[in-house]
C-alpha cells in the first residue's frame, strides 16, 4: 500500500512521543539538578549509542568538518534540555509540558527560515491559538511564572533544534547524528561545570533510584528515541514532527497524575489552555487537507 511507509513512521513517531512524555515524570524524580541531571543523560545516551555501533558494526566516523555543526546542534540539546528539567523543578510536570507545546509556535517562523520556503498562514494560525492556550495557563497558574518562563524558552530551543536537525537529518545514519549531538552538549555541560567550579566531591555518588531512573532515561528515552526522531525527519516534515509531539502533554499529564496525584492537582483554567493546545494539535491535519497545504 501506497501509504503504509508514512503510516509506520506516523507510529513510530508516536510512540518516541510517548517516552519523551515520561522523560517529565523522570526528571520530576530525579534529585539531581537540571544541569547535572542533563550531564549523566547525555553520558549515558552517547555511551549507549557507542555500544549500539560495535554490536550493529554501524560506522559513524566522520569528517571534522561534518562533525562541528553537530557538536554545535548538540549544544542547543543541552541547552533545551536543561531550561525544559528546570521548570519542572520550579513549577511541575504538567505546566511545564503544557507551556512546552508552544513549540509549534517557534517552528511555524523558524523552518521557512532554514528551509527557504514561505510561511504557511495555517502554520501560523496554529501557533497563535496555542499561543492563546500558553496565556490561560499563564493566567491561572501565574505562581509558577518560572517555570512557564524556562518551558517557553525551552520550547523554543526545541523548534530551534528540530529545523536544524531537518536541514541534516539526511546526509547522515540518525544513530550517528545523536550520537556526535550528545557528545557536543556533554562536552558543553563538562566546560561550564569545570569552569564554574560545579564538580563537587558528591558530584559522581549517585543513590540508587537516581541511577535506575537516570539509566532509563539516558539509554531508552534518549539513546532510542533521540535516533528514532531523528529518523522519523527523513520522511516527516518538522512541522508534522512537532505537531506529534506537542501530544507529549496527553501523555505526560496523564502519567504524571499516576506518579504525583496531589503535586499535579490544577486549576480548570490550566486544563482549558491545555484543550485549546489539543484541539489545534489535532485540527491540523484537517485543516491542511482542507486547504490543500503540500505539506507531509
Amino acid at each position: 500500500m501506497p501509504f503504509a511507509p508514512s503510516l509506520h513512521r506516523h507510529f513510530q513517531l508516536h510512540t518516541v512521543v510517548v517516552l519523551l512524555g515520561f522523560t517529565a515524570i523522570l526528571g520530576a524524580l530525579i534529585t539531581l539538578s537540571a544541569i547535572d541531571l542533563v550531564w549523566y543523560r547525555m553520558l549515558f545516551a552517547f555511551v549507549g549509542l557507542w555500544v549500539f555501533f560495535l554490536v550493529r558494526r554501524i560506522p559513524f566516523r566522520l569528517s571534522l568538518k561534518k562533525i562541528i555543526p553537530l557538536l554545535g546542534i548538540g549544544v542547543v540539546v543541552a541547552l533545551h534540555w536543561i531550561t525544559f528539567f528546570h521548570a519542572i523543578k520550579v513549577s511541575n510536570v504538567s505546566v511545564t509540558l503544557g507551556v512546552f507545546a508552544s513549540t509549534t509556535l517557534f517552528t511555524s517562523f523558524l523552518e521557512p527560515l532554514t528551509q527557504k520556503r514561505k510561511i504557511f498562514w495555517l502554520e501560523v494560525l496554529i501557533g497563535m491559538v496555542i499561543l492563546g492556550g500558553i496565556y490561560l495557563i499563564f493566567q491561572y497558574e501565574f505562581q509558577y511564572l518560572e517555570g512557564i518562563l524556562f518551558a517557553l524558552l525551552s520550547a523554543f530551543l526545541n523548534g530551534l533544534f528540530v529545523v536544524l536537525n531537518r536541514n541534516i537529518s539526511l546526509r547522515h545514519h540518525p544513530s550517528v547524528i545523536s550520537f556526535y549531538e550528545m557528545i557536543g552538549g556533554f562536552l558543553f555541560i563538562s566546560a561550564f561545570l569545570l569552569l564554574s567550579g560545579g564538580v563537587s566531591q558528591g558530584f559522581f555518588q549517585l543513590t540508587g533510584p537516581d541511577l535506575l531512573y537516570l539509566t532509563i532515561l539516558g539509554f531508552v528515552c534518549t539513546a532510542y528515541a533521540f535516533t528514532a526522531i531523528v529518523d522519523v525527519m527523513k520522511v516527516l516534515s518538522a512541522y508534522t514532527v512537532v505537531l506529534a509531539v506537542n501530544l507529549e502533554p496527553v501523555y505526560g499529564i496523564i502519567m504524571a497524575h499516576f506518579f504525583f496525584p496531589e503535586a499535579e492537582r490544577m486549576s480548570a483554567g490550566f486544563y482549558l489552555g491545555t484543550l485549546i493546545i489539543l484541539i489545534s494539535v489535532f485540527s491540523y491535519p484537517f485543516l491542511k487537507r482542507r486547504f490543500k497545504i503540500a505539506k507531509v
